[in-house]
């Protein structure tokens, strides 16, 4: 079983910030992944929903890492 929120983490912390107008910060980042909501479906549902999205969401266990690293590629 996997854990797939819906939507995506990264498209909602994307909302967020264009919503806030600034950064999030680590804090805010956490927040909303714990307020998100989520699904738990099979592990091959998962990869399927991954797969038709076109791309991989953050991990929720690396949010605030993961989240600064997308963020600081789109600065390059």
């Amino acid at each position: 079983m996997s854990i797939v929120f819906v939507p995506p983490l990264i498209a909602l912390l994307l909302s967020k910030e264009t919503e806030k107008g600034s950064p999030l910060t680590e804090d805010e980042v956490n927040s909303i992944r714990d307020n998100a909501t989520a699904i738990n479906v099979d592990s091959d549902i998962a990869l399927a929903m991954a797969e038709s999205r076109g791309y991989r969401d953050i991990s929720p266990d690396n949010c605030w890492s993961e989240w600064s690293d997308f963020r600081n590629e789109g600065s390059d």
